[in-house]
């Protein structure tokens, strides 16, 4: 009798999460892409790439990862917030198309780590990057990118002081706090969105808004897709990076296996959601795009709203590259003033170095063991303080190289150093 009730339930789950794609799913999924949309946008707008063009590959990326994956887990992919600095600085010292090359690369690191999964488990790659070395890293990039963040909050532009800039940023960082600490039901799960409204409306009034763009801009028009250039220096530079992203994933298939009641580990098994990424990361470089990951967002609307039909995120996925050829909305996009866009990465930035914390934290480490203290102690000042090495072109610099240099120092350091 407990068999066959507990093969019931198993049924039923299994009737729940099964894909199925109809066109009644439509606002379903319109309301997925409502919830990523926030986050999803903010990274290009940020890092200077095109926002239509992440759409695009969000959407693309998205049916990659579904066709990798046989359509059993129900995630969208969108813009990665692990790769904001090292695209910016990229950016600033190569150029896009040489930055591109170096996202590309990414992906194609997490297709030889989800070979490596395939042929000798998963607790293969956590015990070659362990949470000693991963945490501090995710840390990492969240204290490197908070300078960009106050720049932006109280950056002072043409008609309008600082003072107004800190109205604005204030309004959209409050916005955002408010959503995430009272907010019910959906709302909750876009306090971007919240918070990017609340900044745009107070800088209405005092003269921060430009919508000459939006009025001269067309309904239809291409995304302004980039392709990569080799740059091996520009590679070096990101592929340290991705290795916390990489051990991110894990955490995000777990809980989102963790709401469906499923084993996403098992079936369809985390070397190909690992893979479906990579894939959708380098799709996305080739058009010029972001790195694509899962969204935490998206989780929770599942969670919330309790449709575990992986066929929805497809109807998110075809209007996210439908909206990536409409040209008012980028033009919108860009006229969101900067300091509300800081407000949001207050807060934004803050939680990547949380998420490291907490991380390091579960782990259950003893950060006062001195090989733990020696390899987070080195990684965080080396990163923060921007340490580099120079050979020629080559170039390894904060980020990247404490992230290869944590790794070197969890090889070399013996594990009875007491």
């Amino acid at each position: 009798m407990i068999d066959e009730s507990t093969s019931d339930i198993q049924e039923q789950q299994a009737e729940k999460t099964a894909y199925k794609f109809h066109w009644r799913y439509i606002p379903l999924g319109a309301q997925i892409l409502f919830i990523a949309f926030g986050a999803l946008v903010l990274i290009p707008i940020l890092t200077g790439l095109d926002p239509n063009v992440a759409l695009f590959t969000a959407g693309l990326g998205t049916l990659v990862f579904q066709l990798v994956t046989g359509g059993k887990v129900p995630v969208f992919l969108g813009s990665s917030f692990a790769f904001i600095a090292p695209i910016q600085l990229g950016i600033k010292q190569y150029g896009i198309a040489e930055t591109l090359s170096g996202l590309a690369a990414a992906g194609i690191l997490y297709f030889l780590l989800s070979v490596a999964i395939a042929l000798r488990g998963s607790g293969f790659l956590m015990r070659l990057l362990p949470p000693i070395v991963t945490s501090p890293v995710i840390m990492v990039i969240g204290l490197s990118l908070a300078p960009i963040a106050i720049g932006m909050a109280s950056e002072a532009g043409e008609g309008y002081g600082k003072w107004a800039a800190l109205a604005v940023s204030g309004a959209a960082l409050f916005g955002t706090m408010m959503t995430t600490l009272f907010g019910r039901g959906w709302l909750r799960l876009v306090p971007i969105l919240v918070g990017l409204s609340a900044g745009y409306i107070v800088a209405f009034p005092l003269g921060m808004v430009d919508f000459s763009g939006i009025a001269e801009a067309p309904w239809f028009a291409i995304p302004k897709f980039t392709t990569p250039v080799f740059h091996l220096p520009s590679i070096l530079f990101i592929l340290p990076v991705a290795i916390a992203p990489a051990i991110e994933h894990f955490g995000d298939i777990i809980t989102i296996g963790a709401v469906a009641k499923k084993d996403y580990f098992r079936d369809p098994g985390i070397h190909r959601t690992l893979l479906g990424d990579g894939l959708a990361t380098s799709l996305a470089a080739f058009f010029g795009g972001p790195p694509n990951t899962t969204y935490s967002e998206v989780t929770g609307a599942v969670a919330l709203t309790r449709i575990f039909n992986p066929g929805v995120m497809t109807w998110a996925a075809i209007l996210a590259i439908l909206l990536a050829f409409v040209g008012k909305l980028g033009a919108f996009l860009r006229s969101i003033p900067v300091p509300a866009m800081g407000g949001i990465l207050v807060i934004l930035f803050g939680t990547i170095v949380v998420v490291g914390i907490n991380s390091l934290v579960r782990s259950g480490e003893d950060l006062m063991k001195p090989r733990n203290l020696a390899i987070v102690a080195v990684i965080l000042v080396f990163g923060v303080g921007g340490m580099a090495i120079e050979a020629g072109k080559f170039a390894l610099e904060g980020i990247g190289f404490s992230g290869v240099f944590g790794l070197l120092l969890n090889w070399i350091l013996p594990e009875d150093l007491e």
